[in-house]
């Protein structure tokens, strides 16, 4: 069938967190908010089907993931990227970021460096923080528009500190993001492989954080860290849902795969005490995606290049003043607003107040992304329209 990405849903009074906190986060009403990471669009009907039908039961008690969804899930990921992974390698998390707070706890200890690379997904340092330990930060190098990777540092990273012996714990994981929020940057094998062999040969972990995996533009090709080698295998843990990919992320399914046992038990015993299970419906909702998902899918990212481009070319012709970090991956786009003169402080409030739209500010991901916005373009083209139309105007009136 064909889906109407052009048509505009109104979520306001749903309890969207992106539609309805507009006056509490940006304190007006009249603001435009592009920035909480999920889509202005109806998810495939297959899904919405698939939970009307589960609905239907009238019969809501605790469930387990069947045979059925973790095939879905082996399927998936043979069919995407070659990759053959073992059932029981599968753990079900409410949640990509849970996930990741239960692998800080299962794998470091307090005190412990955590490497991550800014500017980076926000959320990554306040979870380092709040399991006790420190960020490393192997922080992204800008070149040319485009974000590459500092393998000089990341091998420092490892170094001894001043006075501390050579048994004493250095940095004891890696979290990547792959592809990249907020940068966009779609890690190719080559330097997965490089990152992956400092990490290893250092004796720590790689977390993988790869829940945008599927949301690629047009020639970014995606390769799950752990399918690069059995050693990766080994040393590893990744990270993936279909929320991002398929607009379920109110559903809280996720999981993480862990081809390695002593991790996989160790990670599970670090969960103990808190919330584990997936939602019911969040399980249905996976394998309808993963099953039935891809013609929604195939229209969803033609429709987003559009939004890439449009996005693009507006800023180029009416708005040079603000960069375009062109991604390979993801809805979300980094915009470089250094030109515009503004500090921190200043270029929030002028796109709050002058601007009229609700985005990202850079700075929340790291050091590196002063001066920097970051904006959803997972919305039909008018509302696109409309946000980049107060951004002209307001940058017009400076």
């Amino acid at each position: 069938m064909n889906y109407d990405f052009d048509r505009v849903v109104s979520r306001r009074d749903s309890d969207s967190m992106k539609w309805d906190t507009v006056r509490s986060v940006f304190g007006e009403e009249d603001i435009l908010p592009m920035w909480v990471a999920d889509m202005d669009f109806p998810a495939a009907k297959p899904i919405t089907d698939a939970i009307t039908k589960r609905a239907g039961q009238q019969i809501f008690g605790y469930t387990l993931p069947g045979e059925s969804v973790i095939n879905a899930i082996v399927d998936r990921i043979q069919q995407k990227y070659g990759w053959k992974i073992n059932p029981q390698w599968i753990v079900f998390t409410p949640g990509v970021m849970p996930a990741v707070h239960a692998a800080i706890r299962a794998f470091s200890h307090p005190g412990d460096d955590i490497i991550i690379q800014g500017p980076v997904y926000y959320p990554f340092w306040s979870a380092v923080h709040d399991c006790g330990c420190q960020v490393a930060n192997n922080q992204l190098q800008l070149i040319k528009g485009h974000y590459e990777i500092d393998y000089n540092d990341l091998k420092s990273k490892f170094a001894l500190k001043d006075g501390m012996s050579p048994s004493a714990s250095r940095a004891r994981m890696m979290i990547l993001c792959s592809p990249h929020n907020p940068t966009g940057r779609v890690w190719n094998r080559e330097e997965l492989l490089r990152m992956g062999e400092i990490v290893i040969e250092n004796g720590a972990l790689m977390l993988s954080d790869e829940i945008h995996c599927e949301l690629l533009f047009k020639g970014a090709k995606h390769t799950p860290f752990s399918s690069i080698s059995t050693e990766f295998e080994q040393h590893s843990m990744v990270c993936m849902a279909p929320s991002k990919t398929f607009n379920l992320a109110g559903l809280n399914a996720s999981i993480i795969i862990i081809p390695n046992k002593e991790l996989r038990l160790r990670f599970n015993a670090a969960r103990h005490g808190i919330v584990t299970r997936v939602n019911l419906f969040g399980l249905t909702a996976m394998e309808a995606a993963y099953r039935y998902g891809d013609e929604w899918l195939e229209q969803l990212l033609e429709y987003l290049q559009g939004n890439l481009d449009y996005l693009t070319t507006y800023f180029e012709q009416k708005i040079p003043k603000i960069k375009v970090i062109k991604p390979e991956g993801t809805y979300l786009i980094w915009l470089d607003c250094r030109n515009l003169g503004l500090d921190d402080a200043e270029l929030r409030s002028f796109m709050r107040k002058k601007a009229r739209v609700g985005l990202d500010d850079g700075y929340l991901f790291g050091p590196a992304g002063a001066g920097f916005q970051r904006i959803n373009i997972a919305c039909p083209r008018s509302t696109l329209a409309e946000a980049l139309e107060r951004i002209d105007n307001a940058v017009n009136s400076l």
